[in-house]
C-alpha cells in the first residue's frame, strides 16, 4: 500500500505552474507534457484507447452523442477517464458532426485527465490554487514535447477482414443516420475505398 501512496504523492506534489496553458478562462496542462513527464518517472507507464466492441471505432456513442475512454496504467494501476467528444465552445457534439480530429482531440484530453487521476496535474481538475511546493518542478521534461504533432492513424477497410463484421453490425444498427453519416463516422478509423462504400450501401438498404 506504502508504495501506491509514495508514487501518488510524487504525481501530485509536483509544480506544473510553469507548465500550465491558457484557453479561455480555463488552465490546463497538454497531454504531451503531461505524458513526458510521466514517462520519465515511470517509463513503464501505458496508455490504453479503448475501441467499441460493436463497431470497432475508437470511440463510443449514446446514438446523439459520442465520447472516448482512455486508460492510463502507472505501477499496474489503471485509471480511465470517460469523455465527451466536444467542439471549441466545449459542447457535446452531435455523431452526424463527429470527425476523426474530434476524436483524436478528446482521446488527448482524456489522456491528461487519466494522467491527473495518478495525481500529476490534478489541482487543475479540482478547481483549486496551483500546487506550490518544493518538489520536483515539471519543467525538467524535454521542451520538445509540447511541440509534439497530433496523429490520426487509419487502418484500411476491407470486405470480409477481420473488422468487418463489426462494420456490418454498426450499420445495421445505424441504418437510419444514412450513408453519408455512417461513412464518415467509419471513416475516423477507417480508410473506406469506392468498392467497400458500395457495399455499406447494398447492407443500409437490406432490410
Amino acid at each position: 500500500m506504502s508504495t501506491k501512496q509514495s508514487y501518488f504523492e510524487k504525481l501530485v506534489a509536483v509544480n506544473v505552474k510553469s507548465k500550465v496553458e491558457k484557453k479561455g478562462n480555463l488552465d490546463y496542462l497538454s497531454w504531451a507534457n503531461a505524458w513526458a513527464y510521466l514517462k520519465l518517472q515511470h517509463s513503464d507507464a501505458q496508455r490504453n484507447v479503448y475501441e467499441s466492441p460493436e463497431t470497432g471505432l475508437n470511440w463510443f456513442t449514446d446514438g446523439v452523442t459520442g465520447y472516448v475512454k482512455v486508460g492510463v496504467v502507472v505501477n499496474n494501476i489503471e485509471h480511465i477517464d470517460y469523455l465527451p467528444i466536444k467542439d471549441f465552445r466545449n459542447k457535446s457534439i452531435t455523431v452526424d458532426k463527429i470527425t476523426s480530429m474530434d476524436v483524436n482531440t478528446a482521446i488527448q484530453r482524456a489522456t491528461a485527465k487519466a494522467i491527473a487521476m495518478h495525481g500529476l496535474g490534478l489541482s487543475l481538475y479540482a478547481g483549486e490554487d496551483l500546487l506550490e511546493t518544493t518538489g520536483q518542478d515539471i519543467a525538467k521534461a524535454p521542451a520538445k514535447a509540447s511541440a509534439t504533432k497530433k496523429t490520426v492513424t487509419t487502418y484500411e477497410l476491407n470486405i470480409g477482414d477481420t473488422n468487418w463484421s463489426k462494420v456490418l453490425t454498426y450499420v445495421s444498427k445505424n441504418k437510419e443516420l444514412g450513408l453519408a453519416t455512417i461513412v464518415k463516422n467509419l471513416k475516423t478509423k477507417y480508410k473506406i475505398s469506392a468498392k467497400v462504400k458500395t457495399e455499406i450501401e447494398k447492407n443500409i438498404k437490406d432490410d
